[in-house]
């Protein structure tokens, strides 16, 4: 169709789409040597529990896959390079009446169309103690988790998941919001999500990867459609991160069985060019591919070591 005829009938460009990650991540890893496909998490159909009581009188907890900062680590502050470094392999706890630091370097958010300078976009703690002080939550529980974002299915579904529904048990916690920033961090809530939900405790995921987790098959999801990293809302824009909380709540209340998307009505911006940047190899020389194929094998290296520690 030409592009007169699509300006008649006020259609869009077909690459203002959801991001094809699971394609891209195949395509990208093919093109830097690693042939070899990865497989994501596909289940055809979900758990759900219904809230056992309003949300008004709930205990709402967080799961995140940012990473407390550690000076020790590395460059972790706002456009650092990846920073395998900075990655955290146990599940971890924060105290939610404390403020926390919470980075984002150790994966791959989106670099070139968000530079991570507010953490609001990845870790909703204040917009949810605002919800509790509103009333539109009972309580924030006393701790968030932080879920490990493992490419292992095994360890995610046999290790992590069963110890953060431990600890959400151990904390009386009656929901869950949970908040991917990769690709893979996608997966690996969508896996934590299910848990949560077989063994008794609703949750929502609000994310930028749609494809990813609609393909493993989880009981609500949010969908925004940003740049991965701001799966909270945009930076620097506190009504976007209130009303992405908001939704994201509403939709825990709301809906009816498992498998339910929402699609948040909000763009990131008028131009959607950004959607045709991230690992798009059609967009990648070759000399970039190999710059970033030789930095993920140094990247593998760092991370192997981290893990034996």
């Amino acid at each position: 169709m030409s592009a007169s005829r699509d300006d008649e009938f006020g259609f869009a460009p077909d690459y203002d789409a959801p991001i094809p990650y699971m394609q891209r991540t195949r395509d990208y890893y093919a093109a830097i040597g690693y042939t070899t496909a990865y497989r994501w998490a596909h289940y055809t159909s979900a758990p759900f529990q219904a809230l056992k009581k309003p949300l008004a009188k709930s205990r709402v907890t967080i799961i995140t896959t940012a990473a407390p900062y550690d000076p020790d680590k590395g460059d972790q502050g706002p456009g650092a390079a990846y920073n395998g470094s900075a990655k955290f392999y146990q599940v971890y706890g924060g105290d939610t009446s404390k403020e926390h630091d919470l980075r984002i370097s150790h994966i791959g958010y989106d670099r070139k169309h968000t530079s991570a300078t507010d953490s609001g976009t990845w870790f909703p703690l204040p917009q949810l103690l605002k919800a509790s002080a509103a009333g539109r939550i009972g309580e924030v529980a006393p701790r968030f988790f932080g879920a490990p974002t493992n490419r292992s299915h095994r360890v995610t579904l046999d290790t992590d998941a069963p110890e953060i529904l431990a600890r959400c048990l151990a904390d009386k916690v009656d929901a869950a919001v949970l908040v991917p920033n990769c690709p893979v961090c996608h997966q690996t809530t969508a896996l934590v999500a299910r848990h949560l939900e077989r063994n008794g405790i609703p949750t929502v995921i609000m994310g930028c990867a749609k494809d990813i987790v609609e393909h493993a098959a989880v009981p609500r999801f949010l969908f925004s459609d940003f740049p991965l990293g701001n799966s909270a809302g945009k930076p620097h824009d506190v009504a976007s991160q209130a009303q992405t909380l908001e939704l994201a709540l509403k939709l825990l209340e709301t809906a009816s069985g498992p498998q339910t998307t929402m699609q948040s009505p909000l763009r990131w911006s008028e131009d959607a060019s950004w959607k045709l940047d991230y690992n798009n190899v059609a967009q990648l020389s070759p000399e970039e591919l190999a710059r970033r194929r030789a930095e993920f094998d140094k990247q593998k290296e760092i991370a192997r070591g981290n893990r034996a520690a």
